[in-house]
């Protein structure tokens, strides 16, 4: 026969719940973070013990290994060579290799006449010096002057650049050194006064004799030969093996 069990009374019901919520202990805050510390401690020793170990096979070598590993890879940057070589030629503007100075004695006269007859006549002597300068126009260089090719295999890379042709930069009189040496108008000053038109002219032929004379003594090729060899030591801390300058050949000298 079935019996049922007694039934508890809710004071008895209410004992017994409170026994098992005294005996349930949540864990402490403090207990909480006490396990946490212990946890960082064992790893940081872990971490210290690596460190050591790695410090005391390899030393210098493993701290590099681990500021590279923490560090990171910087952007690769690339750089036009060409662009580079042009800007860093064009910043010379004008290439001056070549200078040339000479002196000329340059004699002018003019005449008074009368219908087909000279009756006066007036001589001026001008002894000039003068300067020429021969060189190189930076400025008309263009990357289509500059030829690189890269190395393959054993072979370095190239760096070919093509300088314009030489040409004269400038000539002139250097007017301190220059002077009238003899001025007359002969017989009893019946020669025409004009001397500052007859300096005038004797300055331009002198001018043109003096370039003429730079021309003469290849004053072109002088300054061919002395480009090549200052661009190549300008270019030389590209860091080109097989540097190759070349200088166009001058149409004429005038």
């Amino acid at each position: 026969m079935f019996t049922r069990p007694p039934r508890l009374s809710k004071r008895s019901r209410s004992r017994k719940s409170d026994r098992k919520t005294r005996n349930f202990r949540p864990l402490q805050p403090l207990r909480i973070w006490s396990l946490f510390s212990m946890t960082l401690l064992g790893a940081g020793l872990v971490v210290g013990s690596v460190t050591a170990y790695g410090l005391w096979r390899t030393g210098d070598q493993f701290m590099d290994g681990v500021q590279l590993m923490f560090t990171p890879k910087p952007p690769e940057d690339k750089v036009d060579t060409r662009t580079l070589v042009v800007n860093q030629v064009q910043g010379a503007s004008e290439l001056t290799t070549a200078i040339f100075s000479m002196e000329a004695v340059v004699p002018t006269e003019s005449n008074r006449t009368v219908g087909n007859y000279v009756i006066g006549q007036t001589n001026l002597l001008y002894v000039a010096h003068g300067e020429v300068r021969a060189g190189i126009d930076l400025s008309a260089l263009t990357e289509e002057n500059i030829e690189v090719v890269d190395g393959a295999g054993e072979l370095p890379p190239r760096l070919t650049v093509t300088l314009p042709a030489p040409k004269i930069l400038d000539s002139k009189l250097d007017v301190s050194r220059s002077k009238v040496y003899d001025y007359s108008r002969g017989f009893l000053n019946l020669g025409p006064d004009r001397a500052p038109e007859l300096q005038t002219l004797a300055q331009q032929e002198a001018l043109k004799r003096i370039r003429e004379g730079a021309c003469d003594e290849g004053i072109l090729n002088m300054a061919s030969e002395r480009a090549e060899v200052t661009i190549r030591q300008l270019l030389n801390p590209l860091g080109y093996d097989d540097l190759t300058v070349k200088v166009t050949a001058p149409e004429g000298c005038s």
